[in-house]
């Protein structure tokens, strides 16, 4: 294997238009096809080929996640590469980006909220002890040769849970293009119009899908308890809005056009239940927008306190949440962030993740070589 050409395989089951690890994936794509690299993608029917530019794509009939990876086992021998690169849990693969964290540490989470029938069920659901089969397989019998972390909290829970060598886990935070998201005044002005803000209005913005891991009760009780009849929450992403009614949240369904609506926004709000390291933050944060989220999203691990936004211990703690934002409604405290904002928000674009994710992929493979002694076919 040449150093200056690597053929790289990508795994992911599904596609969702919001989804932040679909639009991860797309962006390191990019950023290794620019470098002269291949790029080959494994993933399910849902996954639109022209969502998909950068080169083969091999499409699986596995609905679950447990088929997915018993037919990606079945399909390895045949997908020719120097290296894989799963960010879906699988049997196998010789880097795993753990971008949707630990799923055992988030039913630990989970279950600190739950009632205890509801920790009962979930324990016996289906779903969630087929997952927690396949991570057992990638970490606690080290069926990943090496894992990326896109947290140090994530890193951590790796090894607490299954006791995975520290030495073969990389720390690469996630990585957006900065420059899209840069805020100008044009765009706050066209945007705020658009969305029928007045200037005196407090736009306070959630931004996910899977509205319960993201604590979009939590946001609701505190932006009611602000009691601020200028304060509306935006809720972006795909949900059911039933269980989450509110005078004070418009739901805005999945949004194309992201930079515009963080560039009407005041304050980003995200207490989650558990999150590895949320992108919209990052985002939001690109913007010059103060980040409000809890310490279970390892976003917070980049964060100061009273800085760059607030870091809420617990996401049920309704009355801190609530005073964290009316710290942020304060024009000149967020006018006074914001170049700490953008300054923070430049390292960690794009192109950084690329380089470093690209770095690991080269030694992943340079150690396969070595081990096998030839070039081998993944």
């Amino acid at each position: 294997m040449s150093s200056a050409h690597l053929r790289i395989s990508f795994v992911r089951r599904g596609h969702s238009s919001s989804g932040g690890a679909e639009s991860y994936l797309k962006r390191l794509a990019a950023g290794v096809c620019a470098l002269g690299h291949e790029a080959t993608l494994v993933t399910t029917a849902e996954w639109p080929r022209e969502e998909w530019p950068f080169g083969a794509i091999h499409q699986l009939k596995g609905e679950s996640p447990m088929q997915f990876a018993e037919q990606f086992e079945a399909l390895r021998s045949r997908v020719g590469g120097d290296v894989v690169m799963s960010l879906e849990r699988v049997w196998s693969c010789d880097v795993y980006r753990a971008g949707d964290g630990v799923h055992r540490a988030w039913l630990d989470q989970r279950a600190k909220l739950s009632s205890p029938l509801r920790r009962v069920a979930h324990a016996l659901n289906r779903k969630h002890l087929a997952t927690l089969r396949l991570e057992q397989a990638l970490f606690g019998r080290g069926s990943a040769q090496r894992v990326i972390a896109n947290s140090t909290m994530v890193k951590s829970e790796i090894r607490a849970l299954y006791g995975y060598p520290a030495a073969q886990i990389d720390v690469v935070h996630n990585g957006v293009p900065v420059e899209l998201f840069k805020p100008t005044a044009e765009r706050r002005t066209a945007s705020r119009a658009k969305l029928g803000l007045a200037a005196d209005d407090m736009a306070v913005l959630f931004v996910g899908s899977g509205w319960e891991r993201k604590g979009l009760r939590f946001a609701i009780e505190a932006v009611e308890a602000c009691a601020n009849p200028r304060m509306r929450l935006l809720v972006a992403g795909r949900g059911s809005e039933g269980g989450y009614r509110s005078a004070a949240a418009r739901f805005l369904g999945v949004v194309s056009d992201l930079p515009s609506l963080y560039g009407a926004a005041d304050i980003f709000l995200l207490p989650t239940i558990y999150d590895p390291f949320s992108n919209a933050s990052l985002e939001a944060l690109a913007a010059g927008v103060p980040v409000v989220t809890t310490r279970a999203n390892g976003f917070s691990e980049i964060l100061s306190d009273a800085v760059h936004g607030s870091i809420i211990e617990a996401p049920d703690d309704v009355a801190s949440i609530t005073a964290a934002l009316r710290l942020w409604s304060e024009r000149s405290r967020r006018e006074e962030a914001r170049p700490r904002l953008l300054e923070l928000a430049g390292d960690f674009d794009i192109s950084a993740n690329v380089a470093r994710t690209l770095e690991i992929l080269l030694q992943a493979a340079a150690s396969a070589d070595s081990t096998s002694g030839k070039m081998r076919k993944i």
